[in-house]
């Protein structure tokens, strides 16, 4: 579900917004873009209440990425707004996007490594594994707006 939707509350609002300012931090070419999914019956119909959904956009493909863009999905315990406390993230997927199809996907299960058919360089791997430690981290309460602020990512990409 589009983050912009899920943000029900401030405390959700503002790990939203500390989420993508990480993966800004992180890859600081790409455009945030809290509504990646469109408005219509069909899509609502396939909506995840327990899916906060943010997507990514760099200025044209990336050859280190891979992509042009990426789609960063965090998966909840229950949704949003439900018994009151900041939902548990689960889980995070990230997909690497061209116009013409998903390029690779990485998730939170396993070793955390990429699959797909046009794999990100190493680097990226790193930064994409760090990203979701602190999107953990985030959701814990262990990270707060100052950590995610610190710059301690290299700012290529």
């Amino acid at each position: 579900m589009n983050a912009a939707d899920q943000a029900r509350s401030l405390d959700l609002a503002q790990v939203i917004a500390s989420a993508a300012a990480l993966v800004r931090k992180a890859f600081p070419a790409a455009r945030a873009n809290l509504t990646p999914w469109r408005d219509d019956p069909l899509t609502r119909a396939w909506a995840e209440a327990e899916s906060v959904d943010l997507s990514f956009h760099f200025p044209g493909w990336n050859p280190r990425n891979q992509c042009r863009s990426m789609l960063v999905q965090l998966r909840l315990e229950r949704a949003p707004g439900q018994a009151g406390s900041r939902p548990r993230l689960l889980g995070v997927v990230i997909r690497g996007l061209t116009y013409e199809s998903e390029r690779w996907r990485l998730a939170t299960v396993g070793d955390w490594q990429p699959s797909g058919t046009h794999l990100p360089q190493p680097l990226v791997v790193d930064r994409l594994q760090q990203v979701c430690r602190e999107l953990f981290a985030l959701f814990d309460g262990r990270l707060d707006q100052a950590d995610s602020a610190d710059g301690s990512h290299d700012q290529a990409a």
